[in-house]
């Protein structure tokens, strides 16, 4: 840029950079508004990327006629949208249920909402089983772009179905609740009965799905704290939760393993567990307003607000002479 001078000459002045108008004249309001949104979309890409699909590996057993409960738990997302089941037998696959669209008869959601926000329940029914329905069932998330796209189908819940002439399997897991309601500090049932013998090996209880499952009980003697068995009867392997708080809500499955080899070979539908808070009783309110009033007295609040109404008169008298001294000399 060249910049006339007069009779002084001519001189050349560096370049002058364009100011950018709007970030130069914006408010401390609108930096803060980007900044949120900034944060609000790195912390939506952080909880996209935490998704999982918790759903028990099985085996089940189901009888002709009767009706499956397929249990799965989406952690870190809440969207109907993003989730369908597909059935997976003889290398075919059979998309038996989607939360976004779709009729299919003989299939309705369980839906039932935990406490926790950003954990759901995609559990269905699939009604009258028949023959048909053995297979591997994978709760599948999608990934939003693509509706058939997916993840890749590796892990899946088996399901065995017993036909009228077969011959009595060698054990059944009767897990009969469905749904537990319960508030902190209850004591609570959960009912496991299995019939039969099957292999040798343990019959314990776990707490979610996949490998991040919680041990919770092992009927091997092995103690856990706030867990009792109840054994009513050698079928009954049942157990007691006691003083539950929050943090105990889940799905609970009771499992039978075979020593050789060292696996899985059963599982109970699985049982919800939501727990509630209990409710602030009247007298811990006045306890709570006791102690507060230990902690600050009134005669120490008053103290308190007398001092600080002083400082605010202090300092306005202080403005006010500033201002009077002022005008005396300008």
């Amino acid at each position: 840029m060249v910049a006339s001078l007069g009779d002084h000459g001519r001189h050349t002045l560096p370049p002058v950079m364009p100011t950018p108008t709007r970030l130069a004249h914006s408010s401390p309001r609108s930096w803060l508004l980007a900044l949120l949104l900034v944060l609000w979309g790195a912390s939506e890409q952080s909880k996209a990327g935490k998704w999982q699909v918790l759903q028990p590996e099985g085996p089940m057993l189901v009888a002709e006629g009767e009706t499956l409960l397929l249990r799965c738990t989406v952690v870190g997302s809440c969207t109907d949208g993003m989730i369908k089941w597909v059935k997976v037998s003889n290398q075919d696959q059979q998309e038996i249920y989607n939360f976004k669209h779709g009729f299919f008869p003989g299939v309705m959601p369980m839906i039932q909402k935990t406490l926790e926000p950003l954990n759901c329940d995609y559990s269905i029914y699939i009604h009258n089983v028949t023959a048909k329905h053995a297979g591997s069932y994978h709760c599948v998330r999608l990934d939003g772009l693509n509706e058939h796209s997916g993840k890749k189908l590796d892990e899946g819940t088996s399901v065995l179905v017993k036909r009228a002439g077969d011959p009595e399997p060698d054990l059944w897991i009767i897990q009969p609740q469905e749904l537990v309601l319960a508030t902190t500090g209850d004591t609570v049932f959960l009912n496991c009965t299995v019939l039969g013998d099957g292999p040798p090996g343990p019959i314990r209880w776990f707490r979610g799905a996949g490998l991040s499952r919680e041990a919770i009980y092992n009927f091997r003697g092995i103690s856990y704290p706030n867990v009792t068995a109840v054994r009513a009867s050698n079928n009954d392997f049942s157990i007691l939760l006691h003083g539950i708080s929050t943090e105990h809500s889940g799905t609970y499955y009771c499992v039978k393993f075979q020593r050789k080899p060292n696996r899985q070979y059963l599982s109970g539908q699985g049982t919800r567990l939501r727990v509630k808070a209990k409710h602030t009783s009247l007298q811990e309110s006045e306890f709570t307003n006791e102690r507060a009033a230990k902690v600050f007295p009134s005669g120490l609040l008053s103290v308190l607000t007398l001092v600080v109404l002083g400082l605010k008169a202090v300092t306005l008298a202080a403005v006010l002479l500033a201002l009077a001294a002022h005008r005396r000399n300008p």
